[in-house]
């Protein structure tokens, strides 16, 4: 289960609660809370048992790793299958995973084998099938939902989790108190049933594509190209990378506080859980206020600096109460934080690509937050716990800086989706769909006083046609004739040059409106399609000599 679900603004309005309507995405966000109850109730319990048999402070922390470093391996991997493959099914799979990992671990808790290995590897395997799960779960509330409800719907994941976790780990707490570990893993087991049979009943309309399914390697390629020429989600990535690695210390060191600074057992480790989801929730419902007033940068240094105080407190305090408190306002900085950046990456994403650059955020989060609860583990082991909270507290304040560096667009509406709309040419041979790779050329006549306007918009152009699929952008100038310039791409195949054009949208279709009113020419530009030979081995007759088609 992914606790670092964004939520957009406007949560306490009523178009929020608008995608509840809807009976599937209704069905599925139920379903998925009471699932996030026993991931809570199943948190607190592996940490504490963990804590009871292992000293060391290293293994305690490496809990956390362990729920996170899943997503860091798969995402991508589950990003590309999200967009390429059913995402209802691959939703499936993932709990199902989830399902039989955690009745495992039940069953081996109940025969009495509790290595720290063991229990760290079925921790490992549960976040396996999150890391399945997540992508193509959040990649769909944009196919159940109206385009217009996306910003609520994505508000109610972060809204739900952070509601449920107000009480999720302090019934932990009491479980595994009152009734013992094997009964909290049970009851776990048993809320993990409810999505996947909830998923099982549900079907949803899913606008399908004409083109045939894209290769893996190809598809991962794409989100990655996608993701690295987008400056908001990269700026994203890198902030919420260090964020995490430097504010998953309050989470992955809280049972060594409990067990060793405050003298508490599984009770008060699930109270103070429970102020940090106290502070969450406080900050969902409040997350309409605060944007309205601040700025999304403003709003993510606030958070840096309410978290760095809630790791400087729990250092300093020996009283739970206080430490009660520092976590709420952790809760508040936490939530406000991701909140924040999954909006970001969420509507600077078209849907074409969107199961693969939230799969990337996540995948580069989570790697930062594994990253930190083996660094803040091993400082706790090697040095201090107070030190390791310190160094935690100091290093947020360094993320809240770096905002200089990684600035936060300010977004209000989402990336616009692809017209869909495009005639293939036709062509002179029997090509298949693998046959390529595709060269396209486009000939313009451009006069002197048009060049400068001509060169800012092929600027534009450029970022366009790459972030859709082309590949070896060029410009070139012809030395004999000034006035000609020649526009040059690459697609691999001739799938993924049709690929490319149902890809752009209106405002993609737009700006090469405004390059045609620069063209001086009597027809309109010449556009070359060209298949390359190689001449290093024979190939297949379709693909035996270069050809090119013009319109």
């Amino acid at each position: 289960m992914n606790s670092l679900a964004g939520a957009d603004a406007d949560p306490i309005s009523p178009a929020t609660f608008a995608p509840l309507r809807n009976p599937t995405f209704r069905s599925i966000w139920l379903a998925t809370q009471v699932s996030s109850l026993g991931w809570l109730m199943q948190t607190v319990a592996i940490s504490w048992l963990m804590a009871t048999i292992s000293s060391s402070d290293l293994m305690v922390a490496l809990v956390q790793a362990s729920s996170n470093l899943p997503a860091f391996i798969l995402s991508v991997f589950a990003g590309a299958m999200a967009d390429n493959f059913s995402r209802r099914r691959v939703m499936f799979a993932g709990r199902s995973l989830m399902v039989i990992a955690s009745a495992m671990l039940t069953a081996f808790v109940m025969l009495g084998f509790v290595d720290p290995w063991i229990i760290l590897g079925f921790s490992f395997l549960i976040a396996c099938g999150g890391a399945l799960n997540d992508p193509a779960w959040q990649a769909s509330v944009g196919d159940m939902v109206d385009r217009r409800h996306v910003p609520a719907a994505v508000t109610l994941l972060s809204v739900g989790f952070n509601t449920v976790r107000t009480v999720g780990p302090a019934l932990g707490g009491i479980v595994v108190a009152s009734f013992g570990l094997l009964t909290a893993f049970a009851v776990t087991t048993l809320t993990y049933l409810v999505p996947l049979v909830t998923i099982w009943r549900c079907k949803w309309k899913v606008r399908s594509s004409p083109l045939p399914r894209e290769p893996m390697r190809t598809a991962i390629y794409d989100g990655l190209r996608f993701t690295a020429m987008s400056s908001e989600i990269k700026a994203a990535i890198v902030r919420g990378t260090l964020f995490g690695l430097a504010s998953i210390a309050i989470l992955a060191l809280l049972p060594l506080i409990v067990r060793d600074q405050l003298g508490g057992g599984p009770v008060a480790y699930g109270t103070l859980m429970a102020g940090f989801g106290t502070g969450a929730v406080f900050a969902g419902v409040s997350n309409s206020v605060f944007r309205r007033s601040l700025s999304q940068e403003r709003l993510m240094t606030l958070a840096c600096v309410a978290c760095a105080a809630c790791s400087l407190s729990l250092a300093l305090t020996s009283s739970i109460a206080v430490a009660a408190i520092a976590l709420a306002l952790g809760g508040v900085g936490w939530v406000t934080a991701w909140s924040g950046l999954g909006v970001s990456v969420q509507l600077a994403s078209p849907r074409w690509v969107v199961g693969r650059t939230i799969s990337i955020y996540y995948a580069l989060i989570d790697g930062g937050i594994a990253a930190g609860s083996w660094v803040w583990g091993t400082a706790a082991q090697n040095y201090s716990l107070t030190l390791a909270m310190e160094g935690s507290a100091g290093a947020l304040l360094l993320v809240a800086a770096s905002g200089v560096l990684f600035p936060l667009r300010e977004r209000r509406e989402s990336e616009p989706d692809p017209l869909e709309e495009f005639d293939a040419p036709a062509v002179a041979l029997n090509l298949k769909p693998r046959s390529g790779p595709i060269v396209v050329k486009v000939e313009y006549l451009v006069p002197e006083e048009n060049l400068e306007a001509f060169l800012d918009l092929m600027r534009e152009r450029r970022h366009v046609q790459s972030r859709v699929g082309a590949r070896h952008w060029t410009l070139q100038r012809n030395l004999q004739e000034p006035m000609q310039w020649t526009e040059t791409f690459r697609t691999p195949t001739w799938t993924d040059y049709l690929r490319l054009n149902h890809r752009l949208t209106e405002a993609d279709k737009a700006l090469g409106e405004r390059v045609l009113k620069l063209h001086a020419g009597l027809f309109p530009p010449k556009i070359m399609l060209l298949i390359e030979r190689p001449t290093s081995s024979a190939r297949k007759p379709e693909q035996s000599a270069p050809y090119f088609l013009r319109h």
